[in-house]
């Protein structure tokens, strides 16, 4: 009669769980195909509503509300798989303090409890709650950190080191870092599934078609340095990278391959930075965004206005962009207060 008891709750709790998931799949699809998010933001929110899911069901959310009502601290046999229905704003904020204690930054708290919005407010429009638990809470909004930044000597440096490498893969890494740093590119928008490809090139003219957060495309202008390397790439180093390919199908239209003629990975851009990063003696992060970063910031310094760099980040908020001016302005009071003769 035990056993039998041991299986019936473990069935219940085997389809509270697979419900839940059925329900925050169908939002992700949601995301996906009404909202047109990229995979990578799409990815982010399934892994914040995972780790929400398991700070509830350690809360003892799997449980009904009635037995929850005193407030009692879940047994690990009253644990069980979350019943989104179920769910209260105090198990939210439980599940948002759980996490916090477990080392997460205010940034990643914050990004969470937006995830756990939407996926509420997604279930209350689908009628599958009543009311979303999530609505009223407030994350503490973090502090913003400043980019890191590179100056110029050190992206010149940088580059030479990537240049460095010999083979067909030297001037690869030279082409893809400058583009990167050229158009202020992010990684996903150079290599991966969205990144570059050949019909992205429009080298007569100057531009490059970039697809961006939530597939938008734009066009990004490029100096004619980089359109002769880009030419000089494609013409030569990339052919020899692409006749390394031993596997049979559709040949790579991407314009960044492997040592194995494949399409370069988002995994082997790091690497790639990274080791250029050791041979120019930059000791600091260096991350793709640095590149990012810099381009940005090196742009403001030069006299482009934010609306201009906004357009050319393809942000989509000129808030997201205003964070360099903030940078800028640091900068410009260091280099007051050292130039000075009274600071």
């Amino acid at each position: 009669m035990v056993t039998s008891a041991r299986e019936s709750d473990q069935r219940r709790e085997t389809g509270r769980r697979r419900e839940a998931d059925q329900q925050v799949e169908a939002f992700l699809s949601h995301l996906r195909a009404e909202r047109g998010l990229s995979a990578n933001t799409v990815a982010a929110y399934r892994s914040d509503l995972l780790q929400l899911q398991r700070a509830l069901e350690e809360s003892g959310c799997g449980r009904p509300a009635a037995q929850r009502r005193g407030g009692d601290a879940p047994t690990p046999q009253a644990r069980g798989g979350v019943r989104w229905e179920d769910t209260l704003q105090r198990d939210v904020e439980d599940a948002r303090l759980s996490l916090g204690e477990r080392g997460y930054s205010g940034a990643s708290l914050a990004r969470k409890l937006a995830a756990a919005r939407s996926f509420f407010r997604f279930l209350h429009e689908e009628g599958v709650i009543d009311e979303n638990p999530a609505e009223r809470l407030q994350a503490r909004k973090p502090s913003r950190l400043l980019p890191n930044v590179l100056a110029e000597r050190e992206v010149a440096a940088l580059l030479r080191a990537a240049s460095e490498r010999p083979g067909p893969e030297g001037v690869r890494d030279r082409v893809m870092l400058e583009l990167t740093y050229a158009a202020g590119l992010r990684v996903s928008e150079v290599v991966g599934p969205q990144g570059l490809d050949l019909s992205a090139l429009s080298l007569d003219d100057g531009w490059v078609r970039v697809r961006g957060k939530g597939a938008k495309e734009r066009l990004a202008p490029v100096y004619p340095g980089i359109v002769r390397q880009l030419a000089r790439y494609v013409a030569g180093p990339r052919a020899e990278l692409l006749a390394r390919s031993k596997r049979r199908g559709p040949v790579a239209t991407a314009l960044f391959l492997n040592a194995n003629g494949r399409p370069m990975t988002r995994q082997g851009y790091w690497l790639t930075l990274k080791q250029a990063g050791a041979r120019a003696g930059i000791e600091r992060k260096l991350t793709p965004h640095t590149l990012r970063h810099s381009f940005a910031t090196h742009l403001l310094h030069g006299g482009a206005s934010l609306r201009h760099v906004q357009e050319l980040l393809g942000h989509a908020n000129i808030a997201t962009t205003q964070i360099y001016t903030h940078l800028t302005g640091r900068q410009v009071r260091e280099a007051f207060e050292h130039a000075h003769p009274r600071a």
